[in-house]
């Protein structure tokens, strides 16, 4: 059972505010290896906010962080790498003028004994990695700017795992992809939950939530309404969840959450 696994990342209590605005109030969440969390909710419940504490780009005001059941200190993104934390963002962040051995070392690069590039070594890197998540993948001469939605996507997601990173945050994955590549987004989340990584999935679309993740964490107003397994719950009741703030039998209450009922 879950219940006796020590999760990967443990969010306790989190509380942020801007001025006087609180962004985050009381809010808890957890992730297990191999798993995908759905973090979902209306623009400006706080889900972004949450997990960029996590990544580091924002300061908490209270609550704690553990990894692997240690207490963790993430004052920036650096600290956030040093647990194996990265972040995938929308934009994917790819140089598109270079190809995609030039974006996973960028900033990294291998060099010779000689002191000049390895662009060898690199391509021969950037070959064994994006080949374990898309065996379809041919395009490594190619500028990004070149690829596909979900090629762009590999190479991202690449980038983020080539230096051990165990936990991802991948945010909208699937935004403006068409079907075709959507299915090649999901594709790479089941190839890396068989690696056992950890992935909180920041998205908007509740079709793309039920595909792609193992629970849901729902926010509203700064505050968890509650966290279900994708499972235990239907779509409308989630859709109630984010509109409404109600929480449905088979969901976890978050703080000041309102059963079915209220």
């Amino acid at each position: 059972m879950e219940t006796a696994r020590t999760p990967l990342v443990e969010m306790r209590d989190i509380s942020l505010a801007f001025g006087g605005v609180h962004a985050v109030e009381r809010a808890s969440i957890d992730l297990y290896e191999g798993e995908v969390m759905a973090v979902v909710g209306h623009n400006g419940a706080g889900k972004s906010t949450l997990v960029k504490v996590l990544s580091g780009a924002y300061q908490r005001d209270a609550g704690t962080i553990s990894i692997r059941g240690e207490p963790a200190t993430i004052a920036n993104p650096r600290d956030a790498k040093r647990y194996g934390i990265e972040t995938i963002y929308q934009t994917l962040a790819l140089a598109d003028n270079v190809d995609a051995a030039a974006n996973l070392f960028l900033g990294r690069e291998l060099r010779t004994g000689w002191g000049t590039l390895d662009d060898i070594a690199m391509e021969a890197a950037a070959r064994t990695v994006i080949g374990r998540l898309n065996p379809h993948f041919q395009r490594f001469k190619d500028p990004v700017r070149a690829l596909s939605g979900g090629q762009r996507q590999s190479v991202a997601i690449a980038r983020a795992i080539l230096f051990n990173a165990r936990i991802l945050i991948m945010d909208e994955p699937t935004a403006a992809l068409g079907p075709q590549e959507t299915a090649q987004v999901g594709e790479l989340v089941r190839t890396l939950k068989a690696d056992g990584i950890g992935i909180f999935l920041i998205s908007h679309d509740i079709h793309d939530v039920f595909d792609l993740a193992d629970r849901i964490c729902v926010m509203k107003n700064g505050r968890v309404v509650g966290t279900a397994r994708v499972a235990d719950v239907t779509k409308d009741e989630v859709l109630g969840m984010i509109i409404l703030g109600k929480c449905p039998p088979g969901a976890v209450p978050g703080p000041g959450a309102m059963g079915v009922g209220s």
